[in-house]
Protein backbone atom coordinates (compact mmCIF):
# COMPACT_ATOMS: atom_id res chain seq x y z
CA UNK A 1 0.00 0.00 0.00
CA UNK A 2 0.93 3.32 -0.78
CA UNK A 3 0.24 5.66 1.89
CA UNK A 4 1.03 8.55 -0.72
CA UNK A 5 -1.84 7.60 -3.15
CA UNK A 6 -4.93 9.45 -3.50
CA UNK A 7 -7.97 7.37 -5.48
CA UNK A 8 -9.37 9.25 -7.52
CA UNK A 9 -12.54 10.67 -6.17
CA UNK A 10 -15.98 9.95 -7.35
CA UNK A 11 -18.96 12.57 -8.24
CA UNK A 12 -20.91 14.05 -5.78
CA UNK A 13 -24.48 13.05 -5.89
CA UNK A 14 -26.55 16.23 -7.46
CA UNK A 15 -27.79 18.78 -5.00
CA UNK A 16 -31.33 17.79 -5.05
CA UNK A 17 -30.37 13.77 -4.46
CA UNK A 18 -28.09 15.00 -1.20
CA UNK A 19 -31.05 17.13 0.03
CA UNK A 20 -33.21 13.40 -0.18
CA UNK A 21 -30.33 11.94 2.11
CA UNK A 22 -30.51 14.17 5.00
CA UNK A 23 -34.10 14.79 5.18
CA UNK A 24 -33.77 10.95 6.13
CA UNK A 25 -31.99 11.92 9.15
CA UNK A 26 -33.32 15.99 9.47
CA UNK A 27 -30.43 19.02 8.77
CA UNK A 28 -29.42 18.74 13.01
CA UNK A 29 -27.99 15.33 12.47
CA UNK A 30 -26.77 15.32 8.70
CA UNK A 31 -23.10 17.60 8.99
CA UNK A 32 -21.69 19.11 5.77
CA UNK A 33 -19.45 21.66 7.62
CA UNK A 34 -15.91 20.87 6.68
CA UNK A 35 -14.78 21.94 10.01
CA UNK A 36 -17.31 19.86 11.93
CA UNK A 37 -16.61 16.67 9.65
CA UNK A 38 -13.11 16.47 10.25
CA UNK A 39 -13.45 13.87 13.48
CA UNK A 40 -14.74 11.48 10.94
CA UNK A 41 -12.75 11.93 8.43
CA UNK A 42 -9.37 12.02 10.09
CA UNK A 43 -8.25 8.16 11.44
CA UNK A 44 -7.01 7.95 15.13
CA UNK A 45 -3.39 7.18 13.93
CA UNK A 46 -3.23 10.40 10.88
CA UNK A 47 -2.31 7.95 8.09
CA UNK A 48 -5.55 8.44 6.28
CA UNK A 49 -7.67 11.50 5.41
CA UNK A 50 -11.15 11.56 3.94
CA UNK A 51 -13.71 13.16 1.88
CA UNK A 52 -17.26 13.38 1.68
CA UNK A 53 -20.53 15.56 0.95
CA UNK A 54 -22.25 14.37 3.87
CA UNK A 55 -22.25 12.67 7.32
CA UNK A 56 -25.19 11.32 7.79
CA UNK A 57 -26.02 10.10 11.72
CA UNK A 58 -29.27 7.82 11.70
CA UNK A 59 -31.09 7.50 15.06
CA UNK A 60 -33.23 4.45 14.22
CA UNK A 61 -32.96 1.35 11.65
CA UNK A 62 -35.85 2.87 9.89
CA UNK A 63 -33.54 5.69 9.01
CA UNK A 64 -30.53 3.47 8.02
CA UNK A 65 -32.83 1.25 6.11
CA UNK A 66 -34.19 4.99 4.01
CA UNK A 67 -30.52 5.74 3.62
CA UNK A 68 -29.27 2.56 1.91
CA UNK A 69 -32.69 2.25 -0.24
CA UNK A 70 -32.04 5.45 -1.93
CA UNK A 71 -28.34 5.27 -1.71
CA UNK A 72 -28.91 1.59 -3.37
CA UNK A 73 -31.03 3.14 -6.35
CA UNK A 74 -28.97 5.69 -7.13
CA UNK A 75 -25.98 3.99 -6.78
CA UNK A 76 -24.16 6.27 -4.38
CA UNK A 77 -21.38 5.07 -2.30
CA UNK A 78 -21.39 4.84 1.82
CA UNK A 79 -18.66 4.08 4.06
CA UNK A 80 -20.03 2.80 7.72
CA UNK A 81 -18.40 4.10 10.66
CA UNK A 82 -18.45 3.54 14.12
CA UNK A 83 -16.40 5.06 17.00
CA UNK A 84 -13.56 5.41 13.99
CA UNK A 85 -10.89 4.09 16.02
CA UNK A 86 -10.12 1.64 13.23
CA UNK A 87 -6.40 1.20 12.21
CA UNK A 88 -6.86 -0.01 8.44
CA UNK A 89 -8.51 3.04 7.16
CA UNK A 90 -11.73 0.88 6.48
CA UNK A 91 -13.84 3.44 7.95
CA UNK A 92 -12.77 6.04 5.95
CA UNK A 93 -14.22 7.68 3.07
CA UNK A 94 -11.27 7.99 0.44
CA UNK A 95 -13.16 8.83 -2.62
CA UNK A 96 -15.74 10.95 -1.67
CA UNK A 97 -18.19 8.71 -0.40
CA UNK A 98 -21.10 9.28 1.93
CA UNK A 99 -20.52 8.76 5.66
CA UNK A 100 -23.12 7.19 7.81
CA UNK A 101 -22.17 7.63 10.94
CA UNK A 102 -24.06 5.11 13.24
CA UNK A 103 -23.35 6.64 16.80
CA UNK A 104 -26.70 7.86 17.90
CA UNK A 105 -28.08 3.79 17.63
CA UNK A 106 -27.13 3.97 21.35
CA UNK A 107 -29.76 2.26 23.06
CA UNK A 108 -29.32 -0.97 25.20
CA UNK A 109 -32.23 -3.17 23.97
CA UNK A 110 -32.42 -5.65 26.82
CA UNK A 111 -30.20 -7.49 29.18
CA UNK A 112 -31.07 -11.15 30.42
CA UNK A 113 -28.95 -12.51 32.84
CA UNK A 114 -30.91 -15.92 32.88
CA UNK A 115 -29.81 -16.43 28.73
CA UNK A 116 -26.44 -14.69 29.52
CA UNK A 117 -26.90 -12.26 26.75
CA UNK A 118 -27.30 -8.81 26.30
CA UNK A 119 -28.98 -6.97 23.09
CA UNK A 120 -27.44 -3.78 21.94
CA UNK A 121 -27.03 -1.30 19.55
CA UNK A 122 -24.38 -0.76 16.94
CA UNK A 123 -23.63 2.58 18.53
CA UNK A 124 -22.96 1.75 22.23
CA UNK A 125 -19.28 1.91 23.87
CA UNK A 126 -17.65 -1.07 24.58
CA UNK A 127 -17.15 0.70 27.61
CA UNK A 128 -21.14 1.14 28.27
CA UNK A 129 -21.48 -2.03 27.29
CA UNK A 130 -19.22 -3.47 29.85
CA UNK A 131 -20.92 -1.60 32.67
CA UNK A 132 -24.39 -2.28 31.74
CA UNK A 133 -23.42 -5.74 32.19
CA UNK A 134 -21.78 -5.20 35.09
CA UNK A 135 -24.54 -3.75 36.34
CA UNK A 136 -26.59 -7.13 35.93
CA UNK A 137 -23.50 -8.98 37.71
CA UNK A 138 -22.30 -9.71 34.57
CA UNK A 139 -18.86 -9.35 32.39
CA UNK A 140 -19.46 -8.48 28.83
CA UNK A 141 -15.34 -10.03 28.34
CA UNK A 142 -13.60 -8.18 25.40
CA UNK A 143 -11.86 -5.14 26.75
CA UNK A 144 -9.55 -2.97 23.84
CA UNK A 145 -7.73 0.15 25.20
CA UNK A 146 -10.11 2.64 23.05
CA UNK A 147 -13.04 0.99 24.90
CA UNK A 148 -14.25 4.44 25.55
CA UNK A 149 -14.78 5.30 21.78
CA UNK A 150 -14.81 2.18 20.05
CA UNK A 151 -18.31 0.90 19.57
CA UNK A 152 -19.95 -2.76 19.17
CA UNK A 153 -21.03 -2.34 16.04
CA UNK A 154 -17.35 -1.39 15.03
CA UNK A 155 -15.91 -3.97 16.96
CA UNK A 156 -18.10 -6.31 15.16
CA UNK A 157 -17.98 -5.36 11.21
CA UNK A 158 -13.79 -5.37 12.00
CA UNK A 159 -14.11 -8.87 14.38
CA UNK A 160 -11.47 -6.69 17.04
CA UNK A 161 -9.94 -8.55 19.28
CA UNK A 162 -8.66 -7.46 22.88
CA UNK A 163 -6.34 -8.74 26.05
CA UNK A 164 -9.20 -11.17 26.87
CA UNK A 165 -9.22 -13.22 23.63
CA UNK A 166 -6.87 -16.17 25.50
CA UNK A 167 -10.00 -17.26 26.86
CA UNK A 168 -13.21 -15.41 25.31
CA UNK A 169 -11.95 -15.24 21.72
CA UNK A 170 -12.67 -11.75 19.77
CA UNK A 171 -16.04 -10.25 18.57
CA UNK A 172 -17.22 -13.21 16.31
CA UNK A 173 -17.33 -15.59 19.56
CA UNK A 174 -18.98 -12.81 21.59
CA UNK A 175 -22.16 -12.26 19.35
CA UNK A 176 -24.96 -14.70 19.09
CA UNK A 177 -27.35 -13.01 16.74
CA UNK A 178 -27.45 -9.51 14.69
CA UNK A 179 -29.52 -6.77 13.37
CA UNK A 180 -28.23 -5.58 9.92
CA UNK A 181 -29.08 -3.41 7.41
CA UNK A 182 -28.64 -4.87 3.96
CA UNK A 183 -27.60 -2.79 0.54
CA UNK A 184 -31.21 -2.74 -0.76
CA UNK A 185 -32.35 -1.56 2.77
CA UNK A 186 -34.01 -4.65 3.83
CA UNK A 187 -33.50 -5.88 7.47
CA UNK A 188 -32.05 -8.95 8.14
CA UNK A 189 -33.40 -9.75 11.76
CA UNK A 190 -31.28 -12.39 13.21
CA UNK A 191 -31.44 -11.58 17.03
CA UNK A 192 -31.84 -14.68 18.52
CA UNK A 193 -29.84 -16.01 22.05
CA UNK A 194 -30.55 -19.20 21.08
CA UNK A 195 -26.97 -21.48 21.56
CA UNK A 196 -28.74 -24.13 19.50
CA UNK A 197 -30.61 -23.15 16.26
CA UNK A 198 -29.15 -25.70 13.50
CA UNK A 199 -31.82 -23.95 10.72
CA UNK A 200 -29.28 -23.62 7.82
CA UNK A 201 -26.29 -21.55 7.17
CA UNK A 202 -24.78 -19.12 10.33
CA UNK A 203 -25.34 -15.87 8.49
CA UNK A 204 -24.46 -13.89 11.43
CA UNK A 205 -20.90 -14.58 10.30
CA UNK A 206 -21.09 -13.72 7.21
CA UNK A 207 -21.23 -9.67 8.36
CA UNK A 208 -18.77 -9.63 11.34
CA UNK A 209 -15.57 -8.62 10.22
CA UNK A 210 -16.37 -7.99 6.36
CA UNK A 211 -16.02 -4.26 7.36
CA UNK A 212 -19.47 -2.61 6.57
CA UNK A 213 -19.01 -4.42 2.55
CA UNK A 214 -21.71 -6.63 3.16
CA UNK A 215 -24.27 -5.07 5.17
CA UNK A 216 -24.42 -2.11 8.13
CA UNK A 217 -24.53 -4.49 11.39
CA UNK A 218 -27.18 -2.13 13.58
CA UNK A 219 -27.72 -4.57 16.51
CA UNK A 220 -26.12 -7.00 18.18
CA UNK A 221 -26.93 -9.63 20.83
CA UNK A 222 -23.94 -10.23 22.95
CA UNK A 223 -22.80 -13.32 24.69
CA UNK A 224 -21.87 -12.68 28.98
CA UNK A 225 -20.44 -14.87 31.44
CA UNK A 226 -20.52 -14.78 35.21
CA UNK A 227 -18.77 -11.82 36.54
CA UNK A 228 -15.35 -13.26 38.04
CA UNK A 229 -14.89 -13.35 42.16
CA UNK A 230 -11.46 -12.85 42.06
CA UNK A 231 -8.93 -11.41 40.09
CA UNK A 232 -5.22 -11.40 40.39
CA UNK A 233 -2.52 -9.56 38.45
CA UNK A 234 1.37 -10.21 37.95
CA UNK A 235 3.61 -7.88 36.39
CA UNK A 236 7.18 -10.15 35.96
CA UNK A 237 10.66 -9.87 33.49
CA UNK A 238 11.34 -12.61 31.69
CA UNK A 239 14.65 -13.68 29.84
CA UNK A 240 12.80 -13.70 26.13
CA UNK A 241 9.90 -14.04 24.47
CA UNK A 242 10.80 -18.23 24.26
CA UNK A 243 10.64 -17.54 27.87
CA UNK A 244 7.23 -16.11 27.70
CA UNK A 245 6.04 -18.89 25.94
CA UNK A 246 7.47 -21.48 27.87
CA UNK A 247 5.29 -18.98 30.97
CA UNK A 248 2.12 -19.34 29.03
CA UNK A 249 2.72 -22.93 29.36
CA UNK A 250 3.19 -23.46 32.95
CA UNK A 251 0.13 -20.82 33.70
CA UNK A 252 -2.56 -22.70 31.64
CA UNK A 253 -1.25 -25.92 32.82
CA UNK A 254 -2.19 -24.51 36.76
CA UNK A 255 -5.25 -22.51 35.99
CA UNK A 256 -6.27 -23.60 32.65
CA UNK A 257 -8.97 -21.42 31.59
CA UNK A 258 -8.89 -19.09 34.82
CA UNK A 259 -5.42 -17.57 32.80
CA UNK A 260 -7.70 -14.83 30.82
CA UNK A 261 -5.03 -12.58 29.52
CA UNK A 262 -0.96 -12.96 28.91
CA UNK A 263 0.33 -10.25 27.32
CA UNK A 264 3.87 -10.09 26.49
CA UNK A 265 6.58 -6.84 26.19
CA UNK A 266 9.37 -5.48 24.91
CA UNK A 267 11.98 -2.81 27.14
CA UNK A 268 12.15 -0.46 24.73
CA UNK A 269 8.31 -0.17 24.59
CA UNK A 270 7.55 0.10 28.71
CA UNK A 271 10.79 3.31 28.59
CA UNK A 272 8.86 4.88 25.99
CA UNK A 273 5.75 4.82 28.64
CA UNK A 274 7.69 5.85 31.36
CA UNK A 275 9.16 8.94 29.05
CA UNK A 276 6.27 10.54 28.06
CA UNK A 277 3.39 9.44 30.26
CA UNK A 278 3.88 11.24 33.75
CA UNK A 279 1.35 8.74 35.71
CA UNK A 280 3.16 5.95 34.96
CA UNK A 281 5.64 4.41 37.44
CA UNK A 282 8.21 1.16 36.03
CA UNK A 283 6.53 -1.65 38.36
CA UNK A 284 10.18 -3.35 38.70
CA UNK A 285 13.56 -1.92 40.27
CA UNK A 286 15.88 -3.26 37.80
CA UNK A 287 15.27 -3.11 34.09
CA UNK A 288 15.04 -6.37 31.93
CA UNK A 289 14.81 -6.98 28.54
CA UNK A 290 11.23 -8.55 28.46
CA UNK A 291 8.06 -8.43 30.64
CA UNK A 292 5.14 -10.40 30.90
CA UNK A 293 1.41 -9.48 32.50
CA UNK A 294 -0.78 -12.23 33.69
CA UNK A 295 -4.26 -11.57 34.40
CA UNK A 296 -5.85 -14.52 36.49
CA UNK A 297 -9.48 -15.00 37.04
CA UNK A 298 -12.03 -17.52 38.90
CA UNK A 299 -15.43 -17.75 40.26
CA UNK A 300 -13.46 -19.01 43.79
CA UNK A 301 -13.10 -16.84 46.35
CA UNK A 302 -9.72 -17.74 47.32
CA UNK A 303 -6.45 -19.40 46.41
CA UNK A 304 -6.14 -17.23 43.10
CA UNK A 305 -2.96 -15.58 44.16
CA UNK A 306 -1.31 -18.48 46.04
CA UNK A 307 -1.67 -20.51 42.66
CA UNK A 308 -0.25 -17.25 40.49
CA UNK A 309 2.60 -17.54 42.86
CA UNK A 310 3.17 -21.15 42.33
CA UNK A 311 3.36 -20.00 38.60
CA UNK A 312 5.61 -17.38 38.87
CA UNK A 313 7.33 -19.67 41.55
CA UNK A 314 7.97 -22.83 38.62
CA UNK A 315 9.16 -19.82 36.17
CA UNK A 316 11.96 -18.27 38.79
CA UNK A 317 12.84 -22.66 39.41
CA UNK A 318 13.04 -23.10 35.36
CA UNK A 319 15.35 -20.01 34.76
CA UNK A 320 12.39 -18.34 33.08
CA UNK A 321 11.57 -15.47 35.53
CA UNK A 322 14.08 -13.24 36.52
CA UNK A 323 11.78 -10.94 38.70
CA UNK A 324 7.61 -9.96 39.38
CA UNK A 325 5.44 -7.95 41.09
CA UNK A 326 1.76 -8.46 41.86
CA UNK A 327 -1.07 -6.20 41.81
CA UNK A 328 -1.95 -5.54 45.59
CA UNK A 329 -4.71 -3.25 44.97
CA UNK A 330 -7.28 -2.29 41.79
CA UNK A 331 -5.26 0.83 41.83
CA UNK A 332 -2.21 -1.06 40.86
CA UNK A 333 -3.53 -3.01 38.80
CA UNK A 334 -5.06 -0.96 36.56
CA UNK A 335 -1.39 1.04 36.69
CA UNK A 336 -0.26 -2.33 35.78
CA UNK A 337 -2.40 -2.13 32.67
CA UNK A 338 -2.20 1.86 31.76
CA UNK A 339 1.46 1.00 30.83
CA UNK A 340 0.51 -1.71 28.62
CA UNK A 341 -2.60 -0.04 26.62
CA UNK A 342 -0.02 3.15 26.07
CA UNK A 343 1.81 0.91 24.26
CA UNK A 344 0.37 2.27 21.28
CA UNK A 345 -0.19 6.15 21.71
CA UNK A 346 3.44 6.70 23.25
CA UNK A 347 5.21 5.02 19.47
CA UNK A 348 3.59 8.33 17.88
CA UNK A 349 5.52 10.63 20.42
CA UNK A 350 9.24 8.76 19.79
CA UNK A 351 9.49 8.80 15.55
CA UNK A 352 7.86 7.23 13.04
CA UNK A 353 6.39 3.32 13.34
CA UNK A 354 5.98 0.68 10.62
CA UNK A 355 2.79 -1.39 13.00
CA UNK A 356 2.23 -5.00 12.18
CA UNK A 357 -0.83 -6.44 13.73
CA UNK A 358 -0.06 -10.09 13.16
CA UNK A 359 -0.83 -13.51 14.43
CA UNK A 360 1.60 -17.12 13.90
CA UNK A 361 1.09 -19.93 16.32
CA UNK A 362 2.29 -19.50 19.80
CA UNK A 363 4.99 -21.40 19.73
CA UNK A 364 6.52 -19.64 16.34
CA UNK A 365 6.29 -16.69 18.25
CA UNK A 366 10.05 -16.28 19.12
CA UNK A 367 11.41 -17.76 15.97
CA UNK A 368 9.17 -15.22 14.24
CA UNK A 369 10.38 -11.86 16.29
CA UNK A 370 14.46 -13.08 15.92
CA UNK A 371 13.78 -13.49 12.04
CA UNK A 372 11.86 -10.19 11.71
CA UNK A 373 14.46 -8.62 13.41
CA UNK A 374 17.40 -9.91 11.38
CA UNK A 375 15.09 -9.11 8.25
CA UNK A 376 14.24 -5.41 9.37
CA UNK A 377 17.62 -4.73 9.89
CA UNK A 378 19.28 -5.92 7.11
CA UNK A 379 16.65 -4.17 5.16
CA UNK A 380 17.29 -0.67 6.87
CA UNK A 381 20.00 -0.40 8.79
CA UNK A 382 19.55 1.10 12.47
CA UNK A 383 15.93 -0.13 12.19
CA UNK A 384 14.70 -1.08 15.86
CA UNK A 385 11.51 -3.42 16.55
CA UNK A 386 8.83 -2.74 19.42
CA UNK A 387 7.30 -6.32 19.51
CA UNK A 388 4.17 -6.23 21.93
CA UNK A 389 1.07 -8.02 22.63
CA UNK A 390 -1.29 -11.31 23.38
CA UNK A 391 0.92 -14.13 23.35
CA UNK A 392 -1.82 -16.32 24.63
CA UNK A 393 -3.62 -16.19 20.64
CA UNK A 394 -0.56 -15.55 19.01
CA UNK A 395 -1.21 -12.27 17.81
CA UNK A 396 1.95 -10.00 18.12
CA UNK A 397 1.72 -5.99 17.53
CA UNK A 398 5.03 -5.95 15.70
CA UNK A 399 6.42 -2.77 14.91
CA UNK A 400 9.09 -1.24 13.69
CA UNK A 401 10.20 2.34 14.63
CA UNK A 402 12.49 5.28 12.77
CA UNK A 403 15.70 5.18 12.88
CA UNK A 404 17.25 8.10 14.45
CA UNK A 405 19.15 9.35 11.18
CA UNK A 406 15.94 9.03 8.97
CA UNK A 407 13.90 11.64 8.54
CA UNK A 408 10.36 10.29 9.41
CA UNK A 409 8.76 10.60 5.73
CA UNK A 410 11.68 8.33 4.52
CA UNK A 411 11.44 5.88 6.70
CA UNK A 412 7.47 6.31 6.15
CA UNK A 413 8.25 5.61 2.31
CA UNK A 414 9.54 2.47 3.03
CA UNK A 415 6.39 1.08 4.25
CA UNK A 416 5.77 -1.54 1.26
CA UNK A 417 9.05 -3.23 1.53
CA UNK A 418 9.23 -3.48 5.46
CA UNK A 419 5.76 -5.02 5.08
CA UNK A 420 7.07 -7.49 2.04
CA UNK A 421 10.05 -8.81 4.39
CA UNK A 422 7.66 -9.05 7.76
CA UNK A 423 4.59 -10.36 6.02
CA UNK A 424 6.60 -13.02 4.08
CA UNK A 425 7.87 -14.55 7.19
CA UNK A 426 5.06 -14.53 8.81
CA UNK A 427 3.45 -16.77 5.41
CA UNK A 428 6.55 -18.95 5.88
CA UNK A 429 5.01 -19.84 9.71
CA UNK A 430 1.56 -19.81 8.49
CA UNK A 431 0.53 -17.16 10.16
CA UNK A 432 -2.06 -14.26 8.94
CA UNK A 433 -1.09 -10.44 7.88
CA UNK A 434 -3.86 -9.25 10.10
CA UNK A 435 -4.71 -10.62 13.12
CA UNK A 436 -7.25 -8.49 14.68
CA UNK A 437 -7.22 -4.81 13.19
CA UNK A 438 -9.14 -6.07 9.64
CA UNK A 439 -7.92 -5.51 5.74
CA UNK A 440 -9.30 -2.15 5.20
CA UNK A 441 -7.70 -0.62 2.35
CA UNK A 442 -4.41 -0.99 3.71
CA UNK A 443 -3.87 -4.40 3.35
CA UNK A 444 -6.70 -4.97 0.41
CA UNK A 445 -3.77 -4.86 -2.32
CA UNK A 446 -1.35 -7.24 -1.41
CA UNK A 447 -4.10 -9.81 0.31
CA UNK A 448 -4.11 -11.55 -2.73
CA UNK A 449 -0.82 -12.96 -1.78
CA UNK A 450 -1.84 -13.97 1.76
CA UNK A 451 -5.34 -15.57 0.82
CA UNK A 452 -6.50 -18.53 -0.44
CA UNK A 453 -7.62 -17.94 -4.04
CA UNK A 454 -10.74 -20.09 -3.59
CA UNK A 455 -11.60 -18.13 -0.49
CA UNK A 456 -11.11 -14.85 -2.40
CA UNK A 457 -13.53 -16.19 -5.40
CA UNK A 458 -16.11 -17.30 -2.48
CA UNK A 459 -15.56 -13.49 -1.02
CA UNK A 460 -16.06 -11.54 -4.25
CA UNK A 461 -19.13 -14.10 -4.91
CA UNK A 462 -20.61 -13.33 -1.63
CA UNK A 463 -19.94 -9.21 -2.49
CA UNK A 464 -21.66 -9.23 -5.75
CA UNK A 465 -25.05 -11.29 -4.44
CA UNK A 466 -25.25 -8.78 -1.09
CA UNK A 467 -24.04 -5.62 -2.65
CA UNK A 468 -24.78 -6.05 -6.62
CA UNK A 469 -24.22 -2.04 -7.20
CA UNK A 470 -21.27 -2.22 -5.10
CA UNK A 471 -22.66 0.83 -2.89
CA UNK A 472 -21.41 -0.70 0.88
CA UNK A 473 -17.62 0.59 1.58
CA UNK A 474 -16.36 0.18 -1.98
CA UNK A 475 -12.53 -0.36 -2.25
CA UNK A 476 -12.17 -2.04 1.09
CA UNK A 477 -11.27 -5.77 1.71
CA UNK A 478 -11.46 -7.18 -1.13
CA UNK A 479 -8.32 -6.44 -4.02
CA UNK A 480 -8.66 -5.92 -7.46
CA UNK A 481 -9.38 -8.50 -9.67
Amino acid sequence: MNLQTKPPLLPPPPAALLKQFIDIVGQKYAVTDRDAQEPYLVEMRDLFHGITPVILRPGSVAEVSAILKLANEHKIAVVPQGGNTGLVGGQVPHRGEIVISLTRLNKIREIDPVSNTMTVEAGVTLQNARAAASDADRLYPQLLPSEGTCTIGGNMSTNAGGIAALVHGISRQHAVGLEVVLADGRVLNNLNKLKKDNTGYDLKNLFIGAEGTLGIITAVVLKLVPKPRSVETAWAAVTSPQAAVDMLGIATAHLASDVTSFEMMARNGIEAVMTHDSVSRDPLAKVYPWYILVEVSSQRTSGLREALEAILTEGVEKGLVLDATFAESLDQQKAFWRIRELFGEVQRLIGASIKHDISVPIAKIPEFIVEADKAIADLIPGTTTMPFGHVGDGNIHYNAMQPPEMSRQEFLNRWDDVNKVVFAIVKKYNGSISAEHGVGVMKRDILHIYKDPVALDLMRGIKQLLDPNGILNPGKVLPPG
